[in-house]
């Protein structure tokens, strides 16, 4: 049986979870997270630093799942099309969680190069599927996977941010994004008369 305090912390971040998708991250306060949960507001203080924290917390619950991702992976599948799946997945959760997700996508800490160290991430999991493109022969070889997840994350965080403010979702511009990132923006050489 679980301790009273990971009981209390899964507590808060369920109530944490429905008063973002309800009120938004804004709105919610501390107060809120600690009725829903059925719990004191000192309590939820004493267990996470602020509703910052907890948002956070939500967030790296969802990168931490990143298991049927990795799995396809170890099966050798086509790392362009494990792509397209990922941020097709990760816009349908930014839909559904858009509190949450301006957070993720607009992080107050810049990524860095590496993806961290101590914990799952949706940076490290687009990094791994570059390099198992790289593997492949799919992706250039020519450049580090951790600076192509960058920009492909910039460009896909940004996209999403814009969809987010309003703008109409279609799930074609997910494919069209990767393919952009993947075959680059340089101009394609015309066939030669002898092909």
């Amino acid at each position: 049986m679980p301790k009273r305090t990971d009981r209390s912390r899964a507590l808060i971040l369920q109530a944490a979870d429905a008063a973002f998708r309800e009120f938004g991250f804004a709105e919610s306060t501390m107060e809120d997270i600690a009725n829903r949960a059925g719990l004191t507001r000192k309590t939820v203080y004493n267990l996470f630093a602020s509703k910052e924290d907890i948002a956070l917390q939500l967030i790296a619950l969802v990168e931490a799942n990143d298991a049927p991702y990795r799995n396809r992976m170890d099966a050798g599948e086509d790392a362009l099309a494990l792509l397209e799946d990922v941020f097709l997945d990760s816009a349908q959760w930014c839909l559904a969680n858009a509190a949450l997700a301006r957070l993720a996508l607009a992080p107050a800490e810049r990524p860095t190069l590496e993806p961290p160290a101590d914990r799952p991430s949706f940076q490290r999991l687009i990094r791994d599927i570059l390099l198992l493109g790289q593997k492949q022969g799919r992706i250039r070889m020519d450049d580090d996977a951790n600076f192509m997840a960058l920009v492909l994350l910039g460009i896909y965080g940004q996209a999403m941010l814009t969809v987010l403010a309003g703008r109409p979702f279609n799930h074609a511009e997910i494919k069209h994004t990767v393919r952009i990132v993947i075959e680059g923006i340089g101009r394609r050489p015309a066939p030669s008369a002898s092909a």
